[in-house]
């Protein structure tokens, strides 16, 4: 199932340079979009999204009788996210930036004392040198994964270099 559109979260950004601007998930009942108000709800949706599926009545005075939040359409850019990745550690700040030609998001997490974390190692390494982060805090918290830009979304005028 984990393959099926109704198992996967998916987000969108306005463009290139920018971090992901609108969070949403699709419900496993009826597939409509329903928008995340913030990173943090969506990280906990996604964090157990296989073991406990998104549906719509999860929301407050939201049921999949009412129209979708969001239409899944080419007027801004798509992407799917992995679902049960960790969330975001405590302290941390994650930010994902799609690269100008849209190839690709870049994964940075900022540290609570301003450093920009770029891969596991780096956050490995930086845990073991703050050891105040690391009692809340392990290396395995961290996931750089990329999500998958969706390419039908991407705009036209972009000229793809993959």
């Amino acid at each position: 199932m984990e393959e099926t559109t109704a198992n996967k979260s998916k987000k969108q950004s306005t463009g290139p340079g920018n971090s992901i601007s609108t969070w949403s998930v699709q419900c496993g009942d009826c597939f409509k979009w329903r928008v995340i108000p913030t990173q943090e709800q969506y990280e906990e949706i996604r964090s157990k999204f296989l073991e406990d599926p998104f549906v719509c009545s999860k929301l407050p005075t939201v049921s999949c009788d009412e129209p979708g939040d969001i239409e899944y359409d080419n007027t801004r850019t798509w992407v799917i996210d992995k679902p049960n990745l960790p969330k975001t550690p405590p302290g941390f700040k994650k930010r994902l930036v799609l690269r100008k030609d849209y190839s690709k998001f870049d994964c940075y997490y900022d540290a609570p004392n301003g450093k920009r974390l770029r891969s596991s190692a780096e956050a490995s390494r930086f845990l073991d040198k703050h050891p105040e982060c690391k009692k809340d805090v392990s290396p395995s918290d961290f996931s750089f994964f990329s999500p998958k830009i969706m390419e039908d979304t991407i705009p036209t005028k972009v000229v793809k270099k993959i």
